[in-house]
């Protein structure tokens, strides 16, 4: 098993490891993104779909353990490969040619990642927290009250548009990044990639970004 470890802290190891859990990643943003989009629905649908999950509890619970992992893995190998990228480039490239060689999605990315990480801690402390420890609207199934309840406040609204803003820078170029660590960056067909993924970033934040609005202008003050 030691040749297994030595390749995963290889360079391409971790750049491996960068494209699996973002991949993962993504398919678990399409289906969170459909799971939110219910809210459009109304109390009823949304309170379903939630009470649906609560059933299959320990399903989830597992699912939530092994996408906490991904997580991990992916922010632990993103800061190792960013580090190892400051060492290994010349001050005078980093001064002169970044801005030339690189789009701002790719100069960005542990930015974006960094801030995004923040405020997936504050969502898991808005959401899942109020879901699963005991939350009185939860306790009697009210999951939309409280989706209503958090977007009231324009500054949480603020903050999560924001994030979706900078999610996409991230996504934006971890999605052509992924295609290039598996060998999948052809010129034939790489601009297809590059118009796919930005299509689907697109969609994820307009998507993500439109609850809250949505909630504010309905809800807020009331």
């Amino acid at each position: 098993m030691g040749w297994f470890f030595r390749a995963l802290n290889s360079s391409i190891g971790k750049k491996f490891v960068m494209a699996l859990t973002g991949i993962c990643l993504i398919l678990f943003l399409i289906i969170h993104l459909i799971n939110n989009l219910t809210l459009y629905g109304g109390p009823y649908l949304f309170n379903t779909v939630v009470k649906n999950l609560e059933s299959i509890k320990p399903l989830v619970r597992v699912i939530e353990a092994v996408l906490a992992l991904i997580f991990v893995f992916h922010i632990f190998n993103g800061v190792r490969l960013w580090i190892e990228n400051k060492k290994a480039r010349p001050v005078g490239y980093a001064v002169n040619g970044l801005s030339k060689n690189t789009d701002l999605s790719s100069r960005t990315m542990i930015v974006s990642g960094s801030i995004v990480f923040i405020f997936l801690v504050i969502h898991l402390r808005t959401f899942w927290v109020s879901f699963n420890l005991g939350h009185p609207l939860a306790e009697s199934h009210n999951y939309y009250d409280i989706v209503v309840e958090a977007f009231r406040s324009p500054v949480y609204s603020g903050l999560y548009v924001a994030a979706m803003i900078l999610l996409g820078f991230h996504l934006n170029h971890g999605f052509q990044s992924l295609f290039q660590t598996f060998g999948w960056n052809h010129k034939k067909y790489f601009n297809f990639i590059k118009r796919v993924g930005f299509v689907y970033t697109l969609i994820t934040v307009i998507g993500f970004a439109s609850i809250p609005v949505y909630f504010l202008f309905f809800y807020g003050g009331n």
